[in-house]
């Protein structure tokens, strides 16, 4: 099974790097973008039983490594 887990920024907690990517964007000449938020994406090949056992698996990943669920929230897409 394949495992897509997005992180990204709270609502609410500053994104320096999405600020700079919105300045660097509008210099450009695209100033129809209103915000940017930059995330990071994690693929992960797992050996699971059933769809069901592998989403709590990645879910006990994320919360556990892959995300700091203090400032950031996450999805998680599972595929065969």
């Amino acid at each position: 099974m394949k495992a897509i887990v997005n992180v990204y920024l709270k609502e609410g907690v500053l994104d320096p790097q999405g600020k700079a990517a919105h300045h660097a964007l509008g210099s450009l000449g695209f100033n129809n973008v209103n915000s940017v938020r930059i995330g990071k994406q994690i693929i992960l090949t797992l050996e699971a039983k059933d769809r069901t056992a592998a989403e709590s698996e990645v879910k006990e990943m994320t919360e556990t490594l892959l995300a700091n669920t203090v400032i950031e929230d996450y999805s998680i897409e599972i595929s065969e």
